[in-house]
């Protein structure tokens, strides 16, 4: 077996890990380790412009640092937070190195395509022949086979696009290229998630190129957002059974999405009401403690900080009063880092998003650019539902790592400064 074919087996181990393996701890070391491996291997160096583009979350992770010395916060969870905040920069680093070893466009697609279409065979496997589809609640299925997988949805849009490039396409039989597309879409769908079907949306809008603003694009977003706040409004003035089962179950997670994240006048005691608006209540814990300091907006609270629930939470098998992880990952890095670790956190998902300004005319690197810019969107949006970047478990991170590199390749090859600048084939 070829080094190229072994770091990519390696890799896609790791992938499935991260996907399938609910140890934070266990996964981080051994990204790690292969991290590691690769360094002494000889990969040792890395492009300015990569580094630049993550300086962000580097200087956010010692702001949080810095800020732990102010505050008599508990060791251990000083040490939790080091390893929250230090993961996406390791998964970077990671997918950065590996896709340097492998140098190889097709790879990059073709290994994240069919990690994905064996992610979505499980779940439909799951799904249709494992559970009981009409009398189980959607809470249960979703327990049981998954709550999302974010690879299965870039993968979709890598399917759609990559065959329009001068990258070779993953597939090359057409039938075979929309069956996989088919299975993607029904595994996404099943999964019940509003956080993936979001993102399906949003994803549709950016790879098509809709997200880089002009007079044609203002109205498209226009459209689009009308037909939003109509859907939103025919949802409120239907009653939906908060124990549905089924679609009518999705149909209501998603009309209590926006109370759930922005509604804070909550009844403590209502439970019903508190768990529909859970990330509001946490929330809203963290800005309340984060007042009682002086400087509390401004530092923030320094990595190992707990927010007082005010009770015992049903969070895990043991009850818990105090957490550490916010849902809402604005608010998460906040109550951490302060308003700087705020500002640093979204220059970080301007400058991904920035990259679908570049005028380019090879389209396989513009393919790059718009997966990077992808998902600087996607992290925007999953940052306020699901701690974005921050998130315990999170592929996409590795996509965004390989698609640096291949992006930084381009430029180190051809010289490129600034946004107005015509990039050549490779």
């Amino acid at each position: 077996m070829s080094t190229k074919n072994g770091i990519a087996l390696l890799f896609s181990i790791i992938v499935l890990c991260e996907i399938y393996f609910n140890s934070y701890r266990f996964n981080y070391f051994i990204q790690l380790l292969f991290l590691v491996v690769l360094y002494v291997s000889g990969l040792k160096s890395v492009s300015i412009s990569f580094l630049k583009t993550i300086a962000p979350l580097l200087l956010l992770f010692v702001l949080g640092l810095i800020g732990s010395f102010f505050y008599k916060n508990n060791s251990i969870d000083l040490f939790k937070d080091c390893l929250y905040f230090s993961k996406p920069i390791i998964g970077l680093f990671l997918g950065y190195f590996v896709f340097k070893v492998i140098n190889d466009k097709f790879l990059f697609f073709k290994i994240f395509v069919f990690l994905a279409l064996f992610c979505a065979g499980i779940h439909l496997f799951g799904i249709i022949f494992l559970s009981n589809f009409n009398k189980s609640s959607v809470s249960d299925i979703r327990g049981g086979f998954g709550f999302d997988n974010f690879l299965e949805v870039f993968s979709f849009f890598f399917l759609l696009t990559v065959p329009k490039t001068a990258i070779k396409p993953v597939f090359k039989n057409e039938i075979f290229r929309k069956i996989a597309l088919l299975v993607l879409f029904a595994s996404v769908f099943l999964y019940f998630s509003r956080t993936m079907i979001l993102m399906m949306i949003l994803l549709s809008i950016s790879f098509f190129g809709y997200t880089k603003l002009n007079q044609q694009t203002a109205k498209i977003l226009g459209l689009l957002i009308v037909f939003l706040m109509l859907s939103a409004v025919v949802l409120n003035s239907i009653k939906i059974d908060r124990n549905s089962k089924g679609v009518e179950a999705l149909l209501y997670k998603i009309k209590m999405a926006p109370g759930e994240v922005f509604n804070t006048k909550i009844d403590r005691d209502n439970h019903k009401q508190l768990w529909d608006h859970w990330r509001a209540y946490e929330a809203k814990r963290a800005f309340y403690l984060m007042s009682e300091y002086k400087f509390g907006y401004l530092t923030g609270t320094g990595f190992g900080s707990l927010v007082n629930l005010k009770f015992m939470a049903p969070l895990s098998e043991k009850k818990m009063k105090y957490i550490s992880r916010l849902h809402n990952g604005y608010v998460f890095i906040l109550y951490k880092t302060g308003f700087f670790g705020f500002l640093l956190y979204l220059s970080f998902l301007i400058v991904l998003y920035l990259k679908i300004y570049l005028k380019i005319d090879c389209k396989a690197t513009l393919v790059f650019c718009k997966i990077i810019s992808s998902i600087g969107l996607f992290y925007f949006v999953s940052t306020l539902i699901i701690s974005g970047i921050y998130i315990s478990r999170d592929v996409v991170v590795f996509i965004l790592g390989g698609a640096l590199f291949f992006y930084n390749d381009a430029i180190n090859s051809n010289s490129v400064q600034g946004a107005n600048t015509v990039l050549k084939p490779i």
